[in-house]
C-alpha cells in the first residue's frame, strides 16, 4: 500500500468532480436543517452510518476485485432516487477519467467500455484504488471520508460557515470515520464468499426525497 497514493486519491483536488456536488447539504441548508456546525456533524453523522457505509462497502468490495457488473448493480439497488443514480454515475464518469490518465490499467480501460455512461462512483472508486495499488479498507476510508467531506465543504461555501468550524467537525467524527471504514472492509469481505447480498444496505430516505426535489430547483449551486 502506497501511502501517497491515499492521499492523492483522498485529496479534494483530484479532478474527480466532487467539488461541484454537495452531497445533500444544499437542500439539508435550505430546509434548516443545517444552519451552523452543531447541526452540520450531525447531518455528516448521519450520512456517514447510512449512505456513506453502503458506498464504502461497495467501494471496498470493488477493491477487492469483485465483478463491477454485479457491483453497479448493487448499487443501484441500494440508490432509490433517480436524481442520485444520475450524479452517482456522471461522479463515476468523471472519476473514471481522472483514474484513467493517473493509474492507467487495462482493468479501467475494461470498465470505461463496459459502462459509456458511468459507473456508480463507489465502484469506480474502488477499481481506482485498486489500480493504485491500495486495498479495500483503504478504498472504503477514501469513500467515507468523501461522504462528510463534501457537506463539510460545500457548508463553508452556502452557510458563510468558517471553515474552522468544518474542519473541526471532520475531525471530531475521525473515529467513526475509522470504524465505519472497517465495517464496510468486513462487509465487503463477507460478500467476496457470499454474494452481493452481504453488503450493507443502510437506507437515507430524507436524503432520497431531498434529492429529488433538488434535482428539480431552477436554481442551484451544486449539481446534487
Amino acid at each position: 500500500m502506497s501511502l501517497a497514493a491515499l492521499l492523492v486519491l483522498a485529496d479534494g483536488r483530484f479532478p474527480a468532480g466532487g467539488h461541484a456536488h454537495s452531497g445533500g447539504a444544499e437542500a439539508a441548508c435550505k430546509a434548516g436543517r443545517i444552519h451552523d456546525a452543531a447541526t452540520l456533524e450531525e447531518f455528516c453523522r448521519g450520512r456517514l452510518h447510512t449512505a456513506g457505509l453502503t458506498a464504502a462497502a461497495l467501494a471496498a468490495a470493488a477493491a477487492l476485485g469483485l465483478d463491477p457488473a454485479v457491483l453497479d448493480a448493487a448499487a443501484d439497488a441500494r440508490t432509490p432516487s433517480p436524481a442520485l443514480r444520475t450524479a452517482a454515475r456522471r461522479l463515476g464518469r468523471q472519476l473514471l477519467r481522472a483514474a484513467r490518465a493517473t493509474w492507467p490499467t487495462a482493468e479501467l480501460d475494461a470498465l470505461a467500455a463496459a459502462f459509456p455512461r458511468g459507473a456508480h462512483q463507489p465502484v469506480v472508486l474502488g477499481l481506482t484504488a485498486r489500480a493504485a495499488g491500495l486495498g479495500p479498507l483503504d478504498a472504503a476510508h477514501v469513500a467515507a471520508y468523501e461522504s462528510v467531506s463534501g457537506p463539510a465543504t460545500a457548508t463553508v461555501r452556502l452557510l458563510g460557515l468558517d471553515p474552522f468550524q468544518a474542519s473541526g467537525v471532520l475531525a471530531r467524527l475521525a473515529p467513526e470515520l475509522d470504524s465505519v471504514s472497517a465495517r464496510a472492509a468486513r462487509a465487503a469481505d463477507r460478500a467476496r464468499r457470499e454474494g452481493p447480498d452481504a453488503l450493507p444496505a443502510a437506507s437515507s430516505p430524507l436524503l432520497d426525497i431531498a434529492a429529488q426535489a433538488h434535482a428539480d430547483w431552477p436554481v442551484r449551486l451544486f449539481a446534487s
